[in-house]
């Protein structure tokens, strides 16, 4: 997600909290709100489930992995809605000497630069980006499917698991089916110009399937895996398991 106030509702919010609280955090005032601004499918039986850590097995009962998002119409998208927050400040990237690392439980390990990532077909999509904090825009994203770089990758049949590193030093995890929905990208273009760096380029995570924390930006490396390490997630591995899964 974004991250620079992230701290500070953490110590606020409970991890434990009702159907009400929920959605207020997330800016939905409705379970049909969840439903067009997480992305996410949702089903009353999570309801009865928030009072618990809202971890992979609680995504597993609502995340039907190939499922398409509605998307919104060009004339939607909300400019000056998306925030700036960063991790630890903006780091610097020389694109020139940028490359992309795809390893871990691959047959073909990957090293890619951008002019490499962007003569591979581009995606486009007009989603909702929902941050956790209680904020929202909906905005245009443009790059590869990360499905299809996986793909280039030939991940091993036992692979369940995507972890991103940033060059913020931020990190990620998602499971593989996550990683590999259709609109998952990794993004280049934001409302139909070059991504500025202050949303991450030249590469971030976007897709309707998550809040905006796991959608990680300055992404350098993607490792395929089958096992999840002690290492989740940033936030997860500060002990605040209530993120865990979305």
């Amino acid at each position: 997600m974004n991250h620079t106030h992230k701290k500070h509702l953490i110590h606020i919010v409970k991890p434990r909290f009702n159907r009400r609280k929920f959605l207020q955090i997330s800016g939905i005032s409705s379970i049909g709100g969840l439903l067009s601004g997480c992305g996410t499918p949702a089903l009353e039986d999570l309801v009865g489930k928030l009072s618990e850590p809202l971890n992979q097995k609680v995504e597993e009962l609502i995340f039907q992995p190939q499922k398409l998002v509605p998307e919104f119409a060009a004339s939607e998208i909300q400019p000056a809605a998306l925030i700036i927050n960063s991790f630890r400040g903006i780091p610097i990237i020389d694109v020139d000497k940028f490359r992309l690392i795809i390893d871990g439980e691959v047959n073909n390990p990957l090293s890619l630069s951008m002019a490499e990532i962007q003569n591979l077909p581009l995606t486009s999509m007009i989603i909702r980006h929902v941050c956790v904090e209680g904020w929202a825009a909906i905005v245009q994203w443009g790059g590869i499917r990360l499905r299809d770089l996986i793909a280039l990758a030939q991940p091993q049949e036992n692979v369940k698991y995507a972890y991103f590193k940033s060059a913020d030093g931020y990190y990620e995890s998602w499971d593989l089916a996550s990683a590999t929905h259709p609109q998952t990208l990794l993004a280049y273009q934001k409302n139909g110009e070059k991504l500025p760096v202050e949303n991450g380029a030249p590469l971030r995570l976007s897709s309707p399937i998550k809040l905006g924390y796991k959608q990680s930006k300055w992404v350098t490396r993607i490792t395929l895996t089958s096992q999840l390490s002690a290492f989740k997630g940033y936030w997860e591995d500060q002990g605040y398991e209530w993120f865990a899964g979305l």
